[in-house]
């Protein structure tokens, strides 16, 4: 830290005393991981995206005048834009959706759809219902589409108690983020699959950690955001497990998606949390074991409130 000294006093120079504290730089995260509620956001003049009379989205007004051009597909009415009702099952309204895709492909200001990855993502207005439609998983921001994922947060105690967990280095080739902290297991949950399921294949396929070990990992929570950019809005929810391992366990590469582990003490891992370092949502998950773990307590963290509410955002 940078000072200056005056008749032999000590003084932090301005620029040292104006920098923020981790707690302000953790608070700036999960402001940004929510900007769709903030003001100036699209958030009152997004249009409702609707299927069988259902809200399952929103969509951005440009991405709406987009799609205004395919009037066989897409009705609008009352600040909604809604799949034909002539699309009367999953299927044909699957299909209908990726008749769309497939030519909103070629327009190359939909920078997401560059991501195409051959992954279909459910659709349906609560996760506890049942899905109406599936569609690409770069398209959903388009759509405003909720979207679902599982993170484990893997752990050890030393004999003393020590804390210590496991974070994974994201490849240099990934799509998002790369190179980036994440957290030890990762991955969005498609179409048709479960959530301890898609954890167990996500453990196996990323570091893997057997499916008899993975299987012990426990349910922890949800942790939910929504943010929105130049690719549309991203209304997600993380199902979050905690696995605690053995202290001698050691993770391995398994499907090339982490490039490397590391195993910090729960010190470094919170300092690393509000780094350029981390993947901003997967630092949200850590943030929830720490506040779960009573790493973070009230009486000592002055934006207690602000974290727990700003974890636990939804549409």
């Amino acid at each position: 830290m940078p000072y200056v000294y005056l008749r032999g006093v000590r003084y932090i120079s301005k620029m040292a005393a104006s920098l923020p504290s981790w707690s302000e730089k953790m608070l700036q995260l999960l402001h940004r991981m929510n900007n769709f509620y903030a003001r100036g956001s699209s958030q009152d003049r997004c249009w409702r995206f609707e299927v069988e009379g259902q809200q399952v989205g929103l969509i951005q007004p440009k991405i709406a005048s987009l799609l205004n051009t395919f009037p066989d597909v897409f009705t609008s009415h009352g600040g909604a834009i809604s799949l034909n009702p002539s699309f009367d099952s999953h299927a044909k309204r699957s299909e209908a959706m990726d008749q769309v895709l497939q030519v909103l492909r070629k327009d190359e200001s939909l920078t997401c759809l560059k991501g195409w990855r051959n992954e279909e993502y459910s659709v349906m207005p609560r996760f506890c219902d049942s899905p109406l439609m599936s569609m690409e998983r770069s398209a959903t921001s388009l759509f405003g589409v909720k979207r679902y994922g599982v993170h484990l947060n893997g752990y050890s105690r030393d004999d003393s108690g020590r804390l210590f967990m496991w974070l994974g280095r994201r490849s240099p080739t990934k799509q998002t983020y790369p190179g980036r902290l994440d957290n030890l297991a990762a991955g969005g949950l498609a179409a048709n699959c479960g959530v301890k399921q898609t954890m167990v294949k996500e453990c196996e396929e990323e570091a893997c950690i057997p499916s008899c070990i993975a299987e012990k990992a426990s349910p922890a929570g949800t942790v939910s955001y929504t943010y929105e950019d130049d690719e549309g809005v991203f209304p997600e929810c993380q199902f979050v497990f905690d696995l605690q391992l053995p202290l001698d366990f050691k993770p391995k590469i398994g499907d090339g998606e982490v490039q490397d582990f590391y195993f910090y003490p729960i010190e470094k891992v919170k300092e690393l949390l509000v780094s350029e370092e981390f993947k901003p949502n997967c630092a949200m998950v850590v943030l929830d074991f720490l506040i779960r773990h009573s790493i973070i307590q009230p009486d000592s963290e002055p934006y207690y409130h602000e974290f727990m509410a700003g974890l636990h955002r939804t549409i």
